[in-house]
């Protein structure tokens, strides 16, 4: 019989049985057949369309593009001739009395993508699935939720999956159907990657595995209770108690809501780190085929670091937000001070009902402005620095770096109470003290003129720049998410928050003089001794736009930018005498 090149994947079962019928699983064949005369060519069918095999007459097999179905003698065959049948799938060419009746080729544009669920709703692979394109069998030990989610979006990957469970009966109920549960024993036999979900003070009851975990790639994915700094980490104790197993750390960042929504729902880094390499790449393409982008972070004494991330409660918001509270604390204690304490010491009125809206309303403003010029202290702080000590070749103090790389929170902190204090303007008018106050100076209104042309114009331009100090720093927050930087060049992004920034701190600071305009003369706003809020407020501002107007005088802005490039006061370019000059009337820069 003639062989072509055109392969089909097909394996044989009986003719006129069911595709999950029998009981004796046989391994994936390939027939290699050529279109003969007589054949005919029909449309495909669900139902095991393919090559029918007679054996003297007798209908015996139908092959079918369908992989790992099950295959049993029929009772009309002798033994004989279905063993013979049998050693010609693989080995050929075909017996005498074994032909090809006719063969339809599966049309492979009309398969289905994505095959249908199973009844307990659990997903099954794509059509080439990894397991059929020879990648490695996954192994589970534990069944707690992250386990769950892990075998199901391996399998929705196409991986093999086996979990290893201390009681595999109770626990195959919780995984799909097409997960095989198993001992522990006999998953970690059959796999070549496992998973160790479980707890780490339960590592030490794994011992028993180690004969089957020995050459095998062990995956630690557990986490700690607490920030650990000194001790070992799990996985390096993980590596002493398995030292002929590769053990990588990984997967550790990602939640089981993560694995089980995809990484379109959650973060898509995967930290990993491990001694051996070839494990380690072998689970950075686990993590490619997941959907999800690994990161390297070297050997496996990084994994402490990997451990403690998810332990973390926002490191760099830390400060930022410890001094907005700070500050709000402070400004609202002395605004209370002032506006609500004063009036009733001295003459027994109540304004007690100021403090939920409009004391607060009057501390927002405040903490907004400091922490917005707490923004730029650190840069005008660093640039006098340098000039002074005439390189850029020298370290910054230690508080001084922290302050510098927490600008960006900072001034989000910043446009949050600025954003909050516009909303809480909006309402004042809403208030039933509002209200009545309104009231009663409609009624102590005596004839005479009510506009005041100063008080018109005051609030005008006080309206008018918070409005615009609020377009920039909302500018200001935009630009500062990853997205939108990301589409920005260098130039582009360093203007819009620097000079922006500046433009920025100015309309506050002008929103805030406005506000005072002539009270921080008058001597009745001083309470208690005590000077009107925005007065301290506009100490720190003032100081910031002050610096940065002297930095950008001529002299010292072209200084600056000399030392920026590279320029040092202690090091300068020497010309050599004429007659020490090269013939070519170059000079002498080796000193620069």
């Amino acid at each position: 019989m003639e062989r072509c090149a055109r392969t089909a994947a097909v394996q044989l079962r009986p003719a006129g049985t069911s595709a999950r019928g029998g009981d004796r699983k046989i391994s994936e064949t390939a027939f290699k057949l050529k279109k003969q005369d007589g054949w005919r060519r029909g449309p495909p069918s669900g139902r095991g369309s393919g090559c029918r095999v007679t054996l003297s007459g007798r209908k015996v097999y139908k092959a079918t593009e369908r992989v790992g179905q099950v295959c049993e003698r029929s009772p009309k065959i002798p033994p004989r001739e279905y063993q013979q049948a049998r050693r010609s799938e693989v080995s050929g060419p075909f017996p005498p009395n074994v032909r090809i009746h006719r063969c339809v080729m599966p049309d492979e544009m009309a398969r289905p993508l994505i095959r249908s669920r199973g009844e307990e709703g659990g997903s099954r692979p794509l059509q080439a699935t990894a397991s059929e394109l020879g990648g490695p069998v996954i192994g589970i030990l534990g069944t707690g939720d992250f386990s769950r989610s892990l075998a199901r979006r391996l399998m929705a990957a196409g991986y093999q999956v086996v979990v290893g469970s201390r009681n595999p009966k109770f626990s195959a109920a919780l995984f799909p159907k097409e997960a095989e549960v198993m001992s522990q024993m006999e998953a970690t036999s059959k796999a070549d990657v496992v998973f160790v979900a479980v707890f780490p003070e339960h590592h030490s009851t794994l011992v028993e595995l180690r004969p089957t975990l020995a050459g095998k790639t062990l995956v630690d994915v557990s986490n700690g209770l607490k920030i650990n700094r000194d001790a070992p980490s799990n996985a390096q104790q993980l590596a002493e108690l398995f030292p002929e197993s590769s053990v990588v750390k990984g997967f550790n960042t990602v939640s089981a809501w993560t694995l089980q929504m995809g990484p379109r729902d959650g973060s898509r880094q995967i930290f990993l780190c491990g001694d051996d390499s070839r494990a380690k790449s072998s689970v950075m393409q686990l993590c490619r085929t997941l959907g999800f982008v690994p990161v390297d972070l070297g050997l496996l004494a990084s994994s402490l670091e990997i451990e403690n991330l998810p332990l973390y409660l926002f490191p760099s918001w830390r400060i930022p937000v410890v001094c907005t509270l700070s500050l709000f604390a402070f400004f609202y204690a002395y605004n209370f001070l002032r506006d609500v304490l004063q009036p009733y010491v001295t003459g027994k009125k109540n304004a007690f009902y100021k403090m939920p809206i409009e004391t607060v309303n009057v501390t927002l403003p405040a903490v907004a402005l400091v922490m917005l010029s707490l923004v730029y202290v650190p840069g005008v702080w660093a640039a006098l620095l340098q000039l002074w000590w005439g390189t850029k070749y020298n370290r910054f103090p230690g508080w001084l770096d922290r302050w510098l790389t927490s600008r960006k929170q900072l001034g989000l902190c910043s446009f949050w109470c600025t954003a909050l204090h516009a909303v809480y303007s909006l309402c004042l008018p809403m208030r039933k003290s509002a209200r009545f106050q309104l009231l009663i100076a409609a009624r102590q209104v005596k004839e005479g003129p009510v506009w005041v042309e100063e008080e018109v114009w005051r609030m005008e331009l006080y309206v008018s720049a918070g409005i615009m100090a609020l377009g920039l720093l909302s500018l200001l927050a935009v630009t500062s998410l990853p997205s939108v930087a990301n589409a920005l060049n260098w130039r582009e992004f360093s203007f819009i928050q620097s000079t922006v920034g500046y433009c920025a701190l100015s309309m506050a600071t002008l929103h805030t003089l406005l506000f005072g305009w002539g009270r921080a003369f008058d001597p009745a706003q001083y309470r208690f001794l005590l000077p009107p809020t925005f007065v301290l407020v506009l100490v720190l501002p003032m100081a910031v736009l002050l610096c940065r107007l002297a930095l950008l005088v001529p002299c010292v802005a072209r200084r600056l930018r000399m030392i920026r490039r590279g320029w040092e006061k202690s090091r300068h370019i020497r010309c050599a005498p004429q007659e020490e000059c090269p013939r070519n009337g170059l000079e002498d820069f080796s000193n620069v």
